[in-house]
């Protein structure tokens, strides 16, 4: 055994030891599961990474309160690409308007709404919570008689038709014992509105009135008295 000799003062010692392999821990990717089968499926989360490509769909919303139209774009992020687990799954969305009126909350809320979109889960409830805001100010009618509470409110059925269109929410329907009593409702309601304007389906002027001899609605003010266009009788003989 070699001596060494030590010509310093010790100030401090360690104690060596063999070099040791370093164990790599395995990568979990996070919210990849298998299935029975042995095959992996991937969830949406948040520390997914976005693609270079996103494919998605623009909506135009044009309200009767703004000059300008909102273009509402959705992008769908797919999972499991060609696999039997492929889904499609909204990632972003951005809302473009030239009404600088409404810029800060339009802002706030896609980056809400995508931060949503992004944490996985079931992110059909922000339907529900858009549609249920109301604007104290009055909403407004929309074209075909709808009743819209608010801009916002709008926005929430845009993004329900969309998540309806990618097969996220299921189309609401009437089951068959409403569809058959509206059925009958709506037959009873026409057949009563064709009694009702029996006399508006006339040959005579509009707002002739009843002829008390002919009982006809045939009854107008002609040369300062009423005559009938049907019979013709008059009050001035």
């Amino acid at each position: 055994m070699d001596r060494l000799k030590i010509d310093k003062k010790i100030v401090g010692y360690a104690v060596t030891k063999p070099a040791e392999e370093a164990i790599e821990a395995p990568k979990v990717e996070y919210r990849r599961e298998a299935t029975d089968g042995g095959a992996e499926v991937i969830r949406m989360h948040e520390k997914l990474e976005r693609p270079e490509m996103l494919i998605g769909s623009t909506y135009k919303v044009k309200t009767p309160v703004s000059d300008h139209a909102m273009y509402v774009t959705i992008n769908d992020i797919i999972l499991n690409e060609g696999t039997e687990h492929e889904k499609r799954r909204p990632f972003e969305i951005f809302i473009n308007s030239k009404n600088l009126d409404h810029y800060q909350w339009i802002v706030a809320l896609t980056r809400i709404i995508s931060a949503v979109f992004r944490k996985g889960g079931d992110v059909t409830f922000l339907v529900d919570e858009l549609k249920a805001v109301f604007d104290p100010r009055g909403g407004y009618w929309q074209p075909g008689g709808k009743f819209m509470p608010s801009i916002i409110a709008e926005l929430g059925y845009t993004v329900e038709k969309h998540l309806i269109a990618i097969g996220l929410l299921a189309k609401p329907e009437l089951d068959e014992g409403q569809q058959k009593l509206i059925a009958e409702k709506r037959a009873e309601f026409e057949e009563g509105k064709k009694q009702q304007d029996a006399f508006s389906k006339s040959n005579y002027p509009e707002g002739a009135q009843l002829c008390s001899k002919c009982n006809t609605v045939a009854l107008v003010m002609m040369d300062g008295c009423m005559t009938c266009l049907s019979c013709g009788d008059s009050k001035c003989g």
